[in-house]
């Protein structure tokens, strides 16, 4: 029940990727879905039955990863030759195995690379629905400078965007300077960043929280459903862990918060003057808006910085995703 229970929550990965035929909506449906963005978990009830066995893999180990890798020539050693073309394997959940077996079975080169491996394919994802999203606001934006009228359809979806992305605006009025911060939130996260920073807030995907809710990012949630820390502080309420259902729910989330926050407004300035020049976004550019990620501050960054380094993750920011169809990697249960 509990694989049956994950795999329903990622149907919107399913109906994002293509992997579901939706031709027979109504004509209801179709608008709903046009007017969302891409990032808005769509709300389709799809069950186990509605996948196609070639695009599903029960594995129970780490091993089974490391095979299902191999077959796509998704290996240190494609990497370390300059391929940098990544498959649509999506991880599903961390699963419990993942901090206890690996820890004892395999080494940590190998554990490395296949964390690594296992979170590139859902952050190039993440990404990719972003710039779908950026896409399609810069149409928009272009036709709204112009002065042309913008279909309802067009407003409805830029309004939503917007409370997504935490832009105010003014009894529901599209202005220029709301268009112009939008321009600044929605955007990629660089895969090296989002790699670096998982491994780090995660243990590598071995902690507590990572197991029981798939948080890759340590990010910060109040109430009775956060998961709670051990040595809770309790003068700051009563606060937790977020949980999520998947992990790309998570990795998403993540990139939500790096594009919405007060916090990081330097990292969406650093980036977007990047844009303007036409340079490059990279992970250890946009890790120096991270200051207040941690109560470190730049000591924080510093080391964000050296992990991404003596790891290698730098040439992550050229990874790109393949345009075979999509395989779900699915914990075997227990």
């Amino acid at each position: 029940m509990r694989v049956r229970k994950l795999i329903i929550s990622i149907c919107i990965l399913l109906i994002l990727a293509g992997c579901a035929n939706k031709k027979d909506q109504s004509s209801f449906e179709a608008e709903k879905v046009d007017t969302i963005p891409s990032t808005i978990p769509l709300n389709y009830l799809e069950t186990i039955d509605k996948l196609d066995a070639s695009q599903k893999y029960v594995g129970g180990s780490y091993k089974d990863m490391l095979d299902l890798f191999e077959k796509l020539n998704y290996t240190p050693e494609a990497w370390q030759a300059g391929i940098r073309e990544v498959p649509r394997a999506y991880l599903v959940a961390v699963g419990d195995r993942w901090g206890t077996t690996t820890t004892k079975e395999i080494t940590t080169l190998n554990k490395k690379q296949l964390f690594f491996r296992g979170l590139a394919p859902l952050i190039l994802h993440a990404n990719e629905l972003i710039l779908q999203d950026r896409n399609r606001l810069e149409k928009i934006k272009t036709s709204f400078q112009k002065g042309n009228a913008l279909p309802e359809m067009d407003k409805i979806w830029i309004l939503k965007l917007a409370k997504l992305y935490k832009v105010n605006t003014d009894d529901s009025q599209l202005t220029a300077a709301m268009f112009d911060e939008l321009w600044k939130r929605v955007d990629i996260i660089p895969p090296s960043l989002a790699l670096g920073q998982s491994a780090t807030e995660s243990g590598w995907g071995t902690s507590r929280f990572a197991a029981q809710g798939n948080a890759m990012y340590g990010q910060w949630a109040w109430g009775e459903n956060a998961m709670k820390p051990e040595n809770q502080r309790t003068h700051l309420g009563n606060y937790g862990v977020a949980a999520f259902s998947s992990l790309q729910e998570s990795v998403s989330a993540y990139m939500l918060n790096l594009n919405t926050h007060y916090a990081y407004a330097e990292l969406r300035e650093i980036r977007a003057n990047l844009r303007k020049k036409g340079q490059k976004i990279t992970g250890n550019a946009l890790a120096d808006g991270l200051t207040r990620y941690s109560e470190h501050g730049a000591s924080y960054v510093e080391s964000l910085k050296a992990m991404m380094d003596y790891n290698r993750l730098y040439p992550a920011d050229d990874a790109y995703l393949s345009d075979e169809p999509p395989i779900f990697l699915i914990p075997a249960a227990d």
